[in-house]
C-alpha cells in the first residue's frame, strides 16, 4: 500500500508500518478461513489487544495508546485492508469503550477501562432495536430501578460480537419520555442475557452478528454510565466517533481491493500487453485510486477537528458516507478489472465487494448520514471552522 498517510510523526509512520506487517504477517494467513468457515476470530483481538492496538485514541492512563484519532483510524484502515471482519470489530470495540471512558466515574473508569482497553475484555455495542434501527429514541428495551439494581428487559439487534463479548454497552429506557435513555455496562456472564444464533449475512462472515435478549437482566446502580436519562447523548456522541472508525475500514477495504486489482492487471497480459497498459482499464484503476485517496483526505480531515476539540460531527457524516460510497464502488470495479476471476472465491476481490455493501448500512444508513448533513447545513454547523486548515 502507499506509504503516503499525511502522518503527523516519524513515530506515527513506524506504527502504521509495524501495523501493515503484522496484518500481513498474521492476520492474512487467516482470513480466507475464516471468513468462510465464518468463524469469530477471538485470539486475533487477544493479539491485537496484547499488542495495544485496541485502545490506541484513550489515555495512556487507563491502559490506552494516548494517541490521536488522526492516528488511530490509520491503524484501523492498514488492519481493514487484510481483513474486515477484524478492522470492523476494533471499531466497534473502541465504540463500545467511549460510553465509559467519557461519561464514567473516575472509580469505574480505574475498575474497568484497563481491562477493556488491554483486550481482556472485548466489546459490543447494543442500541439497535428491530423496530428502532435509524432512530434509537423509539427503543423499547426499559430499564426498571430495583433497589440497588436495574433489571433490563427487551431485545437488541444487530450487535457485532454478539454471543462472544466479554462486556455490552447498553442503552435502555429508564422512563415514558422518548430520550428518557440511560446507558449500562452489562456483563456477559450476567443472568438472563442470552444471544440469539448469529444472522446469516452477505459478508463480513468472521464477524459475528446476533440479536441480544435481556430477560431480567439484574445491572447494578454502579455499572450505570453517566446520570439517568443520558444515554442518548452518550450513544449519539460515541456515533461521530463510530462513524469515522467505520470510514477508515472501508478505506482500509477499498485499498485493499485496489491493490489486488492493480497487482492482477499488472500480471494479465491480453493482446501482447498488460491490461493495465489498456487505456481503458487503466483509467479504470485511476479512477479507484482517486476515489481512495479522496475518501482518506475526508476522513483525516474530520479527525483532525475531532483531535482539536472542534466540532466535527457533520464531517464525520461526509466521511462515513464518502468513504462507504467510494468502497461500494472501488470493489465493484475490482471485480470487473479481475473479469471472470474477479466473480470467483479463488480471487479475494468478491469478497470485499460483499464485505462493502454494509458498510453503506451501519453506523447510520447513508440515507442517514446525507439527513445529518443537511440539517447541520441547515443550522449553519461548523462549516467555517472546518475550513480552517488543520495542518
Amino acid at each position: 500500500m502507499p506509504a503516503s498517510r499525511l502522518l503527523p510523526s516519524d513515530e506515527a509512520v513506524e506504527l502504521i508500518t509495524l501495523v501493515r506487517d503484522l496484518a500481513t504477517k498474521e492476520l492474512s494467513p487467516l482470513v480466507a478461513e475464516a471468513e468462510r468457515t465464518e468463524t469469530f476470530p477471538r485470539e486475533v483481538f487477544r493479539l491485537l489487544g496484547r499488542t495495544g492496538l485496541l485502545g490506541l485514541p484513550y489515555s495512556e492512563e487507563y491502559g490506552g495508546g494516548g494517541l490521536s484519532y488522526e492516528v488511530y483510524l490509520q491503524v484501523l484502515e492498514e488492519i481493514a485492508a487484510v481483513w474486515s471482519s477484524v478492522g470492523v470489530g476494533v471499531s466497534v470495540h473502541a465504540l463500545s469503550c467511549f460510553g465509559l471512558a467519557t461519561a464514567g466515574t473516575e472509580e469505574q473508569r480505574q475498575r474497568w477501562l484497563p481491562d477493556m482497553l488491554g483486550g481482556e475484555m472485548l466489546g459490543a455495542y447494543c442500541l439497535s432495536e428491530p423496530h428502532a434501527g435509524s432512530d434509537p429514541a423509539a427503543m423499547t428495551t426499559r430499564a426498571r430501578r430495583d433497589g440497588d439494581d436495574y433489571v433490563i428487559n427487551g431485545a437488541k439487534a444487530w450487535t457485532t460480537h454478539g454471543g462472544h463479548a466479554d462486556f455490552y454497552k447498553v442503552m435502555a429506557r429508564t422512563g415514558d419520555g422518548r430520550n428518557d435513555i440511560s446507558c449500562f455496562l452489562v456483563p456477559a456472564d450476567a443472568d438472563g442475557l442470552s444471544a440469539d444464533p448469529p444472522e446469516q449475512k452477505m459478508g463480513l462472515t468472521g464477524s459475528a452478528t446476533a440479536t441480544m435478549r435481556f430477560d431480567g437482566v439484574r445491572v447494578p446502580v454502579e455499572r450505570r454510565l453517566g446520570d439517568e436519562g443520558q444515554g442518548l447523548k452518550i450513544a449519539l456522541a460515541g456515533l461521530d466517533a463510530g462513524r469515522l472508525g467505520i470510514a477508515a475500514v472501508a478505506t482500509g477495504l477499498a485499498q485493499g481491493a485496489l491493490d489486488n486489482a492493480v497487482a492482477y492487471a499488472k500480471s494479465r497480459e491480453t493482446f501482447g500487453e498488460r491490461i493495465i497498459d489498456h487505456q481503458g482499464l487503466g483509467f479504470v484503476l485511476a479512477d479507484m485510486e482517486a476515489a481512495i485517496e479522496s475518501s482518506r483526505a475526508t476522513l483525516l480531515h474530520a479527525a483532525r477537528l475531532k483531535d482539536q476539540g472542534r466540532p466535527y460531527g457533520r464531517e464525520a457524516s461526509v466521511a462515513k458516507l464518502v468513504a462507504t460510497d467510494n468502497a461500494m464502488k472501488v470493489t465493484t470495479d475490482a471485480v470487473q478489472v479481475l473479469g471472470g476471476y474477479g466473480y470467483t472465491r479463488d480471487f479475494p476481490v468478491e469478497r470485499y465487494m460483499r464485505e462493502a455493501k454494509v458498510m453503506q448500512i451501519f453506523e447510520g444508513t447513508n440515507q442517514i448520514q446525507r439527513m445529518v448533513i443537511a440539517r447541520s447545513l441547515d443550522r449553519g454547523g461548523a462549516g467555517a471552522l472546518s475550513r480552517v486548515s488543520s495542518d
